[in-house]
């Protein structure tokens, strides 16, 4: 499953023992793999503070959550001919995203956990505004590049009545530079062939014999041309039109369908190059990540290889990608890799709010096997942690202030402290 809880417990005697039991019972019955979760010690602050970062955590998470989201789909629109592709391409710090929840490590080259924490939390809000805001610079280009692009595209279907015919016609087809003959193109229903043929010569004076030609036809109809003479092209018009023949108003302009057709080719060469390209080369200084590897401390399995990536080798890597790939997903790892971070800190500040000082607590992350066993896994928890609600209780009583997250009466209350990572709104 693609669904990870990451819970806490106090570090004493009794709740490490309590830890064991939940790896033992969930290892036995297949219900989940757990691993424990490091997470620094921070400067606590005061009781006032963590409540507000409590707060501010909650909303930064969310918000979070909903950018690498929009990131994810931006990288799907831009891989639109190479969908099945996609998910290799939404890695964090090189590795899949499974992988770096499970082999999670605090970057404290990034985050200093010896920093108050209201600055580690303002440090990561900076950088997602940054990626953000950047995110909708680049989207809103790319998708003026779509739309104008996709506007001359629409130009090029449709009927003979409404698509453009730059691209059907050629310098043959017209009298070109004369001071007195013009060549029309006229739309003639198919059932009005023989009609054409028959009339065309008639409908003015001035008509030059035998100038018609069939340049191509659809389903309703055929584009004929016509020569005559300037001066008759209004009354042309009308009786062309008393016939059921409508004249497509249309000015052969060499430079004008040059400019068209090349400018169409430039707007496909460019959306493509969004998402590939011969030669991209990353902008030094831009916002990456130290080269740092991931590790992991499985319970029980404490030799359990590490495994990761740096950023120089996914930069070698990213060769033959178009700009616009490129930065998504970069910056989705960053996002990603923040999102993480986020999520240690809320554990964090709602372990020390729920068991009090000094800090002690133990953090782990699970991954259910399957849906199936969410709700087994839950009465497992909650079953090894009731013990835990006479701790949460007096600490709401005791507590003059809220605290969020600790009402007894509510449905969604847990013995002990959880978040849920679900990495399924990325599918």
């Amino acid at each position: 499953m693609s669904e990870f809880w990451l819970i806490s417990a106090p570090g004493d005697k009794e709740n490490l023992q309590a830890l064991e039991r939940m790896n033992t019972v969930t290892s036995k019955s297949n219900l989940s793999y757990n691993t424990k979760f490091a997470i620094p010690d921070f400067k606590v602050g005061t009781l006032d503070s963590l409540v507000g970062l409590s707060d501010e955590l909650g909303k930064l998470d969310i918000f979070a959550e909903s950018l690498i989201k929009r990131m994810a789909q931006s990288v799907a629109e831009v891989m639109e001919d190479s969908k099945g592709k996609v998910q290799e391409n939404l890695l964090a710090n090189g590795v899949d995203l499974t992988s770096f929840v499970t082999h999670f490590e605090w970057d404290m080259a990034k985050y200093p956990a010896k920093q108050p924490l209201v600055g580690v939390v303002d440090t990561l809000a900076k950088q997602l505004a940054q990626i953000e805001t950047d995110l909708k610079t680049r989207t809103a280009a790319y998708n003026t590049l779509k739309t104008n692009l996709e506007n001359l595209q629409k130009k090029s279907t449709g009927n003979l009545f409404t698509r453009t015919l730059s691209d059907i016609v050629s310098k043959e087809d017209f009298v070109l530079d004369s001071e007195y003959l013009v060549t029309l193109l006229v739309i003639v229903p198919k059932s009005n062939y023989t009609q054409w043929q028959k009339t065309y010569e008639s409908l003015s004076d001035m008509v030059v014999p035998r100038s018609t030609k069939l340049i191509t036809e659809d389903s309703e109809g055929g584009l004929f041309t016509v020569t005559l003479f300037r001066k008759v092209i209004d009354d042309f018009k009308t009786k062309a039109k008393e016939n059921k023949f409508t004249v497509r108003e249309f000015y052969y302009d060499e430079k004008e369908i040059k400019r068209e057709r090349e400018e169409l080719s430039r707007l496909l060469s460019d959306k493509k190059q969004q998402y590939q390209t011969s030669c991209v080369a990353l902008k030094k200084g831009s916002s990456t990540f130290p080269d740092h590897k991931v590790k992991v401390t499985p319970l029980g399995h404490p030799d359990r290889p590490a495994a990761g990536q740096t950023d120089r080798e996914r930069e070698s890597e990213g060769e033959g990608e178009g700009p616009l790939l490129r930065w998504l997903k970069v910056n989705f790892s960053e996002a990603f890799i923040a999102w993480i971070h986020i999520k240690a800190l809320r554990v964090f500040v709602e372990s020390v709010l729920r068991y009090g000082l000094p800090v002690n607590f133990q953090a782990v992350l699970l991954q259910p096997h399957k849906k199936s066993s969410t709700k087994r896994l839950r009465e497992v928890l909650n079953s090894v942690f009731r013990h835990l609600d006479q701790v949460a209780a007096a600490s709401i009583l005791d507590a003059s202030v809220e605290i969020p997250g600790l009402q007894l009466n509510n449905q969604d209350y847990f013995p002990y402290v959880y978040f849920r990572i679900d990495l399924s709104l990325l599918d």
